[in-house]
């Protein structure tokens, strides 16, 4: 198919709801003030504080207040990798992974204690274990520190957050393993439900202190949360979220090209949330939208070290995400999940023409001039948005829109790939 077969392109700006938050370590106080740490602590004990493995935004002055905050009230704090199979499943992975968000033992001031070590605190209702991250079940207290989120896989009104944390990110991958099986019996509701109870009440937990971000990914709140209000102040912090979260402008395309994904993005490498397939991996269930028909991903970030977790919800992919993708990590944390499709390799090819060629054969019925694209550089920035021509006239509608330039054909680079279209985005 030659260039000029290819649809003309055109850019857009979409705004979406953006509170920030101009003084986060002075919030930060704030939500820990709210704990009551002089009333619940005494001088001189220890107290773990949790870190993900998500790329949260300024997730490193978020803990440097957390850790400053608490020595404030007398207390020894710790550092603590909270998270399942990510970092290889090893202690040292994991700490690499953190040192990677700037949360270094130097920058934060207090020591980190990476481990894969996990002991029993108690047998859920359901009858299988509960683990728990063995140098947290030491630590006199536990903080919990988490951003709240629409959770990949599952919906209901308690995702991705607090009881998430306590649940696989301090279970660590012996956690995780059980659980993630658990809720094939189960539904995750009821066991995250189950499991933040268990560990609530046997392992000392403070609180939370949950982070909310806006659709630009800047903080927008975060929040302290008493240990005892956790399971019912989660599924309001969790609608707040879902009502800032960035979307694509419209809700069907034929093919998604995505520049970058990876773990640092999303848990699957690129938010089913915004792809519309959270439910199955190669097509949008019942009500869900947007409804795209393919999706074809360039390249992984930088952060997700080769995890290609997710790589399997596209259908094509460029040669360069095989050839930067570890494999044994992608699948470690893919069976860790439960996840196995997230690993399949889908159609590669050398070149993004080669590609879009494919993508525009299977596109149904039509001129090729005519094909609905979208393409964006990661499921997490989606505030410009490059759209073929078809949607020229339905954007210039949409009042959250403004229209960058005028649709022209794609440039090409000598290899046959397309030019950089979005240099300020994740890499």
């Amino acid at each position: 198919m030659h260039a000029d077969r290819f649809p003309r392109f055109f850019r857009i700006k979409q705004s979406f709801p953006a509170p920030t938050l101009p003084d986060v370590a002075g919030r930060v106080g704030h939500a820990i003030g709210d704990l009551r740490l002089e009333q619940k602590t005494k001088p001189g004990q220890s107290v773990a504080i949790t870190v993900g493995s998500r790329g949260i935004h300024g997730i490193d002055r978020i803990l440097r207040a957390c850790v400053q905050r608490c020595k404030q009230a007398g207390l020894e704090p710790f550092l603590v990798p909270a998270m399942g199979s990510h970092g290889g499943a090893t202690a040292e992975g994991q700490q690499r992974l953190i040192e990677g968000f700037g949360v270094t033992e130097q920058a934060m001031g207090c020591p980190i204690r990476s481990s894969m070590e996990t002991v029993v605190v108690a047998t859920a209702d359901e009858g299988f274990p509960v683990h728990f991250d063995r140098h947290a079940s030491q630590a006199d207290h536990v903080l919990v520190v988490n951003r709240i989120k629409p959770h990949t896989r599952f919906t209901g009104a308690i995702e991705s957050g607090l009881m998430k944390m306590m649940l696989i990110g301090l279970g660590k991958h012996q956690g995780a393993l059980v659980y993630h099986r658990v809720i094939m019996n189960y539904s995750f509701d009821q066991i995250v439900r189950s499991v933040a109870r268990k560990v609530i009440d046997r392992c000392r937990i403070l609180g939370g202190i949950a982070i909310l971000e806006n659709a630009e990914e800047q903080t927008a709140d975060i929040v302290g949360v008493p240990a005892s209000e956790i399971e019912a102040t989660e599924p309001r912090l969790l609608q707040q979220v879902k009502e800032w979260m960035p979307r694509l402008p419209f809700d069907h395309a034929e093919l998604l090209i995505v520049d970058r994904i990876g773990k640092d993005l999303s848990g699957t490498g690129m938010d089913t949330n915004v792809i519309g397939r959270k439910a199955n991996d190669h097509a949008a269930m019942g009500d869900e939208t947007p409804k795209i028909h393919l999706i074809y991903v360039r390249g992984l970030t930088e952060a997700t070290h080769g995890n290609a977790t997710g790589i399997g919800i596209a259908e094509l992919v460029h040669r360069r995400v095989l050839d930067g993708m570890d494999l044994e990590s992608t699948r470690v944390n893919c069976a860790t999940a439960g996840h196995i499709t997230a690993a399949m390799i889908p159609l590669d090819f050398p070149d993004d023409r080669s590609a879009l060629t494919m993508a525009m054969s299977q596109t149904g019925w039509g001129e090729p001039q005519d094909a609905p694209i979208l393409w964006i550089p990661n499921t997490l920035q989606l505030s410009q948005v490059v759209c073929s021509e078809i949607y020229w006239r339905a954007a210039r509608e949409l009042s959250h829109v403004e229209i960058l330039e005028e649709p022209g054909p794609l440039q090409w680079t000598s290899s046959g790939d397309l030019q950089d279209m979005f240099p300020d985005a994740r890499r």
